[in-house]
């Protein structure tokens, strides 16, 4: 039994006393716009602009490799960026409950962009564990990377220079700095089934890290939004010390050279546009929530859709300029050893840990320049991994409102890391492989773009969207925005999947270490617990709805559209049957939408009359 109790709430008779309903907390807001941009770039502008790009361009036709970068940024990344945002803004909703509010039927893509969220936290703390121990071992008379005088080196350790470079050979030879990395970081056994003991200088350097992050979400945005204003723009700084020494090192220009030296022969080859389309997947952090969650932290009224195109191409900017800070020391160190730049390049972690350090050991000074790049790693993977966990918690947080507040964020971010102890054992680099190859997946990230791209293209409805747009900001965006949400993102999302499937092989460590069979099991794992939630809340959804299917537009309301969305309430007429309703929809939906769509719209209906009749024949359906 309910008392009103005046305009803060209501009260309620339990056990004969009157107990007051605790009011909902309001929901946060940034304190002013450039908290937003600066959570924003720090989320997107991360280790991929730094050591992903700058490789996948020189590989795959320098400058020639800008051309599919740019249609797929234009096609699929801008477009899936901004209706990630805007959604968040204008439902207030984290990556779980703005589909809620949007189209039910879909919730399901916010639990599987959650559960993409957790491992990438996951991902991105291994990675700051591993910087840590790095730049805590840069503090040292002589770069320990740089000499083979070390207890872990072999005998097989032979350092790199112009003097012994030819009587230098992988079979029969390791560098100081891949021993390093393997026998001091890693301790690195001989094959997933191997997992050794715990690395406790990484364990350290993890909970070092962790306790990092949940001081930097602890009160929410108003922590997070602080802290961003050093950790984004700090490795903007370095970048750009590390960009003017590295222009001012010989065999610089060479490195520049083989970094944009256009070959548009690349271009007949599929894999080219496979790795830019992937590349902006990965680097703009769309179909993550991620940016639905930040965005929601927005006033009402900001223009989301300006800070949108600004915030993609100051990252496309950031991983352009990351090409030539990267490839101008790594022609230099070409240079030092006599070495063709292509024997020295690579990508990934293998750039961070291996290439590069080699490459700062050479220079005048490696001591400060080595300081200066894992300091950068660090902030980079830092913005990124503080603002997964925000997001996740935002999620959680806009499901369960009464417990998730902020005292929860420790029990979350504890729950995200409890098992990554794992990933510090001596087998964890094949664990680690296994987790970036599968858990992360593109082919999940294009399952989610085209799923979400329908949903609010054809669903909801992209001109609705326009319209709550514009109520936002006070004009309508460009219309091709709306084009690739109904057609351009899906269609080419589509055929990069395929292309991804028929491209498929299995993964290998090293290109030579084959992962047992039960490895591949539990990659497929990882990859189905995130892309299978969508189908599976889709089941359960129809199975539990009450009602019929065969009943009513209420059952067809309630799954397809929620109340408080705009797509069903110009229908306010009661008398309107459901099927009068949805006819009503589908006229709607494809007048004056051209010829072909014309037909569609003609045919759909009769068959459906035709189908209604059936059941009414056959006393399915009862009318409502």
């Amino acid at each position: 039994m309910e008392h009103s109790s005046g305009p803060g709430g209501k009260l309620n008779l339990m056990n004969g006393a009157l107990q007051a309903r605790p009011k909902p907390q309001a929901r946060e807001q940034w304190s002013n716009k450039l908290e937003f941009l600066l959570a924003v770039a720090g989320h997107i502008i991360g280790l991929g602009n730094v050591w992903r790009f700058p490789y996948l361009c020189y590989k795959n036709g320098g400058g020639a490799f800008f051309v599919p970068y740019v249609l797929f940024l234009f096609t699929c990344g801008i477009p899936l960026f901004f209706l990630e945002t805007s959604l968040g803004q204008f439902t207030s909703q984290g990556g779980i409950t703005c589909w809620r509010k949007i189209c039910p039927l879909f919730e399901g893509l916010g639990y599987g962009s959650q559960v993409v969220v957790l491992y990438t936290g996951v991902y991105y703390i291994i990675i700051l564990a591993w910087a840590f121990l790095y730049l805590f071992s840069s503090f040292s008379s002589e770069l320990p990377w740089a000499s083979c005088n070390n207890y872990w080196n072999t005998e097989n350790c032979k350092e790199l220079s112009k003097s012994n470079i030819t009587e230098y050979s992988p079979e029969k030879s390791t560098s100081p700095v891949i021993e390093f990395w393997e026998r001091r970081i890693l301790g690195l056994s001989e094959g997933i089934e191997q997992i050794g003991n715990v690395r406790w200088d990484l364990a350290l350097c993890l909970l070092l890290a962790w306790i990092i992050c949940y001081f930097c979400v602890w009160k929410g945005v108003k922590s997070t939004g602080k802290v961003v204003y050093f950790t984004a723009t700090f490795p903007y700084l370095m970048l750009v010390v590390l960009l003017v020494r590295g222009l001012t090192l010989p065999g610089a220009k060479n490195g520049i050279i083989f970094y944009l030296y256009p070959d548009p022969t690349r271009l007949k080859d599929p894999q080219v546009w496979m790795d830019a389309g992937s590349q902006i997947f990965y680097s703009y952090g769309v179909c993550t929530g991620v940016l639905t969650a930040l965005g929601s932290y927005n006033k009402y009224e900001n223009n989301c859709y300006r800070d949108c195109v600004y915030l993609c191409l100051l990252n496309s900017l950031t991983s352009f300029v990351a090409g030539f800070a990267i490839f101008s020391v790594l022609g230099f160190m070409a240079y030092e050893q006599g070495m063709d730049i292509s024997m020295v390049a690579e990508s990934g972690p293998g750039l961070a840990f291996i290439a590069y350090p080699r490459a700062v050991a050479l220079m005048p000074l490696p001591q400060l320049w080595a300081i200066f790049f894992f300091i950068m790693i660090i902030f980079l993977g830092l913005d990124s991994e503080f603002v997964y966990h925000e997001a996740l918690v935002t999620a959680i947080s806009d499901m369960y409102p009464s417990f998730f507040q902020i005292g929860h964020r420790l029990t979350v971010i504890s729950v995200c890391n409890f098992f990554v102890f794992l990933f510090h054992s001596q087998g964890g680099l094949y664990v680690f492989q296994l987790f970036d190859y599968y858990a992360c997946s593109g082919m999940t990230l294009l399952t989610f773009a085209i799923l979400q791209s329908i949903c609010v293209g054809w669903i909801y409805g992209a001109d609705r969207l326009y319209d709550s747009i514009e109520d936002m900001i006070g004009y309508r965006p460009w219309p091709f925005m709306k084009c690739c949400w109904k057609y351009l993102t899906p269609a080419i999302c589509t055929g990069t999947f395929i292309f991804s499937l028929v491209k498929y092989t299995p993964l290998k460590f090293n290109n030579v270490y084959e992962y047992p069979w039960w490895g591949y099991a539990i990659g497929g794992f990882f990859t189905l617990s995130s892309t299978l939630l969508v189908p599976l809340w889709m089941i359960y959804l129809v199975g539990t709805t009450p009602g019929s299917m065969f009943r009513g537009r209420d059952w067809v309301r309630s799954i397809f559209l929620d109340g408080t969305c705009l797509t069903w309430q110009n229908h306010s007429d009661p008398s309107l049957s459901w099927r009068g309703l949805l006819f009503t929809e589908i006229e709607r939906k494809f007048q004056h939408k051209g010829p072909v769509l014309m037909f569609i719209y003609k045919l759909v209906p009769l068959m459906f009359k035709t189908w209604l009749r059936l059941c009414d024949e056959h006393h399915v359906m009862v009318k409502c």
